[in-house]
Protein backbone atom coordinates (compact mmCIF):
# COMPACT_ATOMS: atom_id res chain seq x y z
CA UNK A 1 0.00 0.00 0.00
CA UNK A 2 2.80 2.37 0.87
CA UNK A 3 4.43 1.67 -2.50
CA UNK A 4 1.23 2.69 -4.31
CA UNK A 5 1.02 5.97 -2.36
CA UNK A 6 4.66 6.75 -3.13
CA UNK A 7 4.07 6.21 -6.86
CA UNK A 8 0.98 8.45 -6.82
CA UNK A 9 2.89 11.21 -5.05
CA UNK A 10 5.70 11.00 -7.61
CA UNK A 11 3.21 11.28 -10.48
CA UNK A 12 1.57 14.32 -8.86
CA UNK A 13 4.96 16.02 -8.48
CA UNK A 14 5.75 15.49 -12.17
CA UNK A 15 2.36 16.93 -13.18
CA UNK A 16 2.83 19.97 -10.92
CA UNK A 17 6.24 20.67 -12.43
CA UNK A 18 4.82 20.43 -15.94
CA UNK A 19 2.14 22.95 -15.10
CA UNK A 20 4.56 25.42 -13.48
CA UNK A 21 7.07 25.52 -16.36
CA UNK A 22 4.85 27.63 -18.71
CA UNK A 23 4.07 29.99 -15.84
CA UNK A 24 7.75 30.39 -15.04
CA UNK A 25 8.46 31.06 -18.71
CA UNK A 26 5.86 33.80 -18.72
CA UNK A 27 7.42 35.26 -15.59
CA UNK A 28 10.84 35.22 -17.24
CA UNK A 29 9.50 37.15 -20.22
CA UNK A 30 8.18 39.89 -17.93
CA UNK A 31 11.35 40.10 -15.88
CA UNK A 32 13.42 40.14 -19.07
CA UNK A 33 11.51 43.22 -20.23
CA UNK A 34 12.19 44.95 -16.93
CA UNK A 35 15.87 44.14 -17.15
CA UNK A 36 16.05 45.55 -20.66
CA UNK A 37 14.47 48.81 -19.46
CA UNK A 38 16.82 49.07 -16.52
CA UNK A 39 19.90 48.28 -18.57
CA UNK A 40 19.09 50.65 -21.43
CA UNK A 41 19.83 54.35 -21.87
CA UNK A 42 18.30 57.11 -19.76
CA UNK A 43 14.48 56.97 -19.98
CA UNK A 44 12.97 59.37 -22.46
CA UNK A 45 10.19 61.83 -21.93
CA UNK A 46 7.05 60.64 -23.67
CA UNK A 47 6.26 64.02 -25.24
CA UNK A 48 9.49 64.78 -27.09
CA UNK A 49 11.73 61.75 -26.77
CA UNK A 50 14.41 63.88 -25.08
CA UNK A 51 16.26 61.99 -22.34
CA UNK A 52 15.37 62.93 -18.78
CA UNK A 53 18.17 64.59 -16.83
CA UNK A 54 19.09 67.33 -14.40
CA UNK A 55 20.86 69.83 -16.64
CA UNK A 56 23.12 72.71 -15.67
CA UNK A 57 23.36 75.47 -18.26
CA UNK A 58 25.92 78.28 -18.07
CA UNK A 59 24.37 81.38 -19.65
CA UNK A 60 25.27 85.02 -20.28
CA UNK A 61 23.90 87.47 -17.71
CA UNK A 62 21.76 89.20 -20.32
CA UNK A 63 19.72 85.99 -20.66
CA UNK A 64 18.74 85.90 -16.98
CA UNK A 65 15.05 86.76 -17.27
CA UNK A 66 14.24 85.16 -20.60
CA UNK A 67 16.01 81.88 -19.81
CA UNK A 68 14.10 81.50 -16.56
CA UNK A 69 10.93 81.60 -18.64
CA UNK A 70 12.41 79.36 -21.33
CA UNK A 71 13.63 76.84 -18.77
CA UNK A 72 10.19 76.57 -17.21
CA UNK A 73 8.67 76.03 -20.66
CA UNK A 74 11.21 73.33 -21.49
CA UNK A 75 10.58 71.49 -18.23
CA UNK A 76 6.84 71.59 -18.90
CA UNK A 77 7.38 70.10 -22.36
CA UNK A 78 9.77 67.50 -20.96
CA UNK A 79 8.46 66.10 -17.66
CA UNK A 80 11.22 64.64 -15.54
CA UNK A 81 13.87 67.07 -16.80
CA UNK A 82 15.15 69.91 -14.63
CA UNK A 83 17.17 72.82 -16.03
CA UNK A 84 19.31 74.87 -13.65
CA UNK A 85 20.97 78.03 -14.93
CA UNK A 86 24.15 79.72 -13.79
CA UNK A 87 24.29 83.31 -15.05
CA UNK A 88 27.42 85.47 -15.31
CA UNK A 89 29.47 87.47 -17.77
CA UNK A 90 30.50 85.36 -20.75
CA UNK A 91 34.18 85.69 -19.84
CA UNK A 92 33.43 84.34 -16.36
CA UNK A 93 31.54 81.42 -17.83
CA UNK A 94 34.44 80.62 -20.16
CA UNK A 95 36.80 80.58 -17.19
CA UNK A 96 34.46 78.18 -15.37
CA UNK A 97 34.42 75.83 -18.36
CA UNK A 98 38.22 75.85 -18.60
CA UNK A 99 38.43 75.09 -14.88
CA UNK A 100 36.21 72.06 -15.31
CA UNK A 101 33.04 73.33 -13.67
CA UNK A 102 30.34 70.63 -13.89
CA UNK A 103 27.86 71.78 -16.52
CA UNK A 104 26.09 70.49 -19.60
CA UNK A 105 25.66 73.43 -21.98
CA UNK A 106 26.90 76.97 -22.52
CA UNK A 107 25.33 80.08 -24.06
CA UNK A 108 27.48 83.20 -24.45
CA UNK A 109 26.70 86.74 -25.62
CA UNK A 110 29.32 86.68 -28.36
CA UNK A 111 30.91 84.26 -30.78
CA UNK A 112 34.47 85.26 -29.82
CA UNK A 113 34.17 83.81 -26.32
CA UNK A 114 32.56 80.62 -27.63
CA UNK A 115 35.20 80.24 -30.34
CA UNK A 116 37.85 80.32 -27.64
CA UNK A 117 36.39 77.12 -26.18
CA UNK A 118 36.49 74.98 -29.33
CA UNK A 119 38.09 72.03 -27.55
CA UNK A 120 35.53 72.12 -24.75
CA UNK A 121 32.24 72.37 -26.65
CA UNK A 122 30.22 70.82 -29.40
CA UNK A 123 29.41 72.77 -32.56
CA UNK A 124 27.72 76.04 -31.50
CA UNK A 125 24.49 77.37 -32.97
CA UNK A 126 23.47 81.05 -32.81
CA UNK A 127 20.06 81.15 -31.14
CA UNK A 128 19.43 84.92 -30.92
CA UNK A 129 20.80 88.38 -31.58
CA UNK A 130 20.69 91.67 -29.68
CA UNK A 131 21.56 95.35 -30.00
CA UNK A 132 22.77 98.04 -27.64
CA UNK A 133 20.90 101.04 -26.23
CA UNK A 134 21.85 103.88 -23.91
CA UNK A 135 20.26 103.32 -20.50
CA UNK A 136 19.48 106.50 -18.54
CA UNK A 137 17.52 107.26 -15.40
CA UNK A 138 13.73 107.32 -15.63
CA UNK A 139 12.62 110.50 -17.36
CA UNK A 140 16.13 111.01 -18.76
CA UNK A 141 17.01 113.82 -16.30
CA UNK A 142 20.34 114.56 -18.02
CA UNK A 143 18.68 114.85 -21.45
CA UNK A 144 20.95 112.32 -23.15
CA UNK A 145 20.03 112.02 -26.83
CA UNK A 146 22.80 110.09 -28.55
CA UNK A 147 26.23 108.48 -28.27
CA UNK A 148 28.04 111.81 -28.61
CA UNK A 149 26.41 113.04 -25.41
CA UNK A 150 28.26 110.34 -23.48
CA UNK A 151 31.52 112.23 -24.01
CA UNK A 152 30.27 115.02 -21.72
CA UNK A 153 32.63 114.92 -18.74
CA UNK A 154 29.81 116.12 -16.49
CA UNK A 155 27.97 112.86 -17.07
CA UNK A 156 28.64 109.81 -14.92
CA UNK A 157 28.85 107.07 -17.53
CA UNK A 158 29.32 103.41 -16.65
CA UNK A 159 30.40 100.72 -19.11
CA UNK A 160 31.12 97.01 -18.93
CA UNK A 161 34.78 95.98 -18.81
CA UNK A 162 36.34 95.56 -22.29
CA UNK A 163 36.83 91.80 -21.82
CA UNK A 164 33.06 91.40 -21.35
CA UNK A 165 31.09 91.02 -24.62
CA UNK A 166 28.87 94.06 -24.00
CA UNK A 167 31.95 96.03 -22.99
CA UNK A 168 33.67 95.02 -26.22
CA UNK A 169 30.60 95.97 -28.26
CA UNK A 170 30.45 99.31 -26.42
CA UNK A 171 34.09 100.06 -27.21
CA UNK A 172 33.51 99.04 -30.82
CA UNK A 173 30.67 101.48 -31.43
CA UNK A 174 32.27 104.35 -29.50
CA UNK A 175 35.56 103.92 -31.35
CA UNK A 176 33.77 103.76 -34.69
CA UNK A 177 32.17 107.14 -33.98
CA UNK A 178 35.42 108.51 -32.53
CA UNK A 179 33.72 109.25 -29.22
CA UNK A 180 35.93 109.37 -26.15
CA UNK A 181 34.20 108.29 -22.94
CA UNK A 182 35.79 108.09 -19.50
CA UNK A 183 33.59 105.72 -17.51
CA UNK A 184 33.31 106.15 -13.75
CA UNK A 185 33.45 102.35 -13.49
CA UNK A 186 33.79 99.25 -15.66
CA UNK A 187 31.50 96.42 -14.61
CA UNK A 188 31.87 92.61 -14.90
CA UNK A 189 28.59 92.10 -16.79
CA UNK A 190 25.69 93.97 -18.38
CA UNK A 191 23.37 93.54 -15.40
CA UNK A 192 25.87 95.34 -13.20
CA UNK A 193 25.90 98.27 -15.65
CA UNK A 194 22.11 98.38 -15.63
CA UNK A 195 22.05 98.24 -11.83
CA UNK A 196 24.30 101.31 -11.56
CA UNK A 197 21.86 103.32 -13.67
CA UNK A 198 18.84 101.95 -11.82
CA UNK A 199 20.30 102.97 -8.48
CA UNK A 200 21.24 106.45 -9.71
CA UNK A 201 24.94 105.75 -9.29
CA UNK A 202 25.43 106.51 -12.98
CA UNK A 203 23.67 108.90 -15.36
CA UNK A 204 24.00 106.61 -18.36
CA UNK A 205 25.36 103.28 -19.47
CA UNK A 206 25.49 101.08 -22.55
CA UNK A 207 23.45 97.89 -22.19
CA UNK A 208 21.59 95.46 -24.39
CA UNK A 209 18.12 96.48 -25.47
CA UNK A 210 16.65 93.42 -23.77
CA UNK A 211 18.22 94.33 -20.43
CA UNK A 212 16.79 97.85 -20.52
CA UNK A 213 13.37 96.34 -21.16
CA UNK A 214 13.54 94.42 -17.87
CA UNK A 215 13.70 97.68 -15.90
CA UNK A 216 11.32 100.05 -17.68
CA UNK A 217 10.02 101.32 -14.34
CA UNK A 218 13.47 102.60 -13.40
CA UNK A 219 15.34 103.38 -16.61
CA UNK A 220 14.66 104.78 -20.06
CA UNK A 221 16.32 103.44 -23.19
CA UNK A 222 17.75 105.74 -25.86
CA UNK A 223 17.93 103.89 -29.19
CA UNK A 224 21.17 103.85 -31.13
CA UNK A 225 20.80 103.97 -34.95
CA UNK A 226 21.65 100.70 -36.68
CA UNK A 227 24.45 102.39 -38.60
CA UNK A 228 26.15 103.26 -35.31
CA UNK A 229 25.22 100.09 -33.43
CA UNK A 230 26.64 96.61 -33.02
CA UNK A 231 24.88 93.25 -33.33
CA UNK A 232 25.45 90.79 -30.52
CA UNK A 233 25.15 87.09 -31.37
CA UNK A 234 24.31 84.41 -28.81
CA UNK A 235 25.78 80.98 -29.66
CA UNK A 236 24.72 77.89 -27.69
CA UNK A 237 26.66 74.63 -27.46
CA UNK A 238 26.87 71.45 -25.45
CA UNK A 239 29.90 70.88 -23.24
CA UNK A 240 32.01 67.84 -24.02
CA UNK A 241 32.46 67.15 -20.30
CA UNK A 242 28.69 66.82 -19.79
CA UNK A 243 27.47 63.62 -18.17
CA UNK A 244 24.14 64.06 -19.95
CA UNK A 245 25.28 64.68 -23.52
CA UNK A 246 22.06 63.56 -25.23
CA UNK A 247 19.83 65.58 -22.90
CA UNK A 248 22.11 68.62 -23.27
CA UNK A 249 22.01 68.33 -27.06
CA UNK A 250 18.21 68.13 -26.94
CA UNK A 251 18.01 71.34 -24.91
CA UNK A 252 20.42 73.23 -27.17
CA UNK A 253 18.44 72.08 -30.23
CA UNK A 254 15.19 73.18 -28.57
CA UNK A 255 16.48 76.75 -28.27
CA UNK A 256 16.12 77.08 -32.05
CA UNK A 257 12.55 75.73 -32.16
CA UNK A 258 9.53 78.00 -32.75
CA UNK A 259 8.47 77.60 -29.11
CA UNK A 260 11.80 78.84 -27.76
CA UNK A 261 12.15 81.55 -30.40
CA UNK A 262 8.74 82.91 -29.47
CA UNK A 263 9.92 83.35 -25.89
CA UNK A 264 13.23 84.95 -26.91
CA UNK A 265 11.66 87.35 -29.38
CA UNK A 266 8.93 88.18 -26.90
CA UNK A 267 11.69 89.42 -24.61
CA UNK A 268 13.11 91.65 -27.36
CA UNK A 269 15.80 89.37 -28.79
CA UNK A 270 16.16 89.30 -32.56
CA UNK A 271 16.03 86.26 -34.81
CA UNK A 272 19.39 84.53 -35.25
Amino acid sequence: MSLLITRRRAAAAVLTTALLVPLAACGNDDSGTDKDSAAGAEPSNSASGAPKADLTVLAAASLTDVFKEAGAAYEKENPGTKVTFSFAGSQELAAQVKQGAPADALVTADTKTMDGLTGETGTPTVIAKNRLVIAVGEGNPEKVENLKDLSDTKLKVVLAAPEVPVGRYSKQILDAQKIAVKPVSQEPNVRAVLSKVELGEADAGLVYKTDAETATDKVDAIDIPDAENAVASYPAATLKASKHSEAAAAFVAWLSTPAAQKILQGAGFQQP
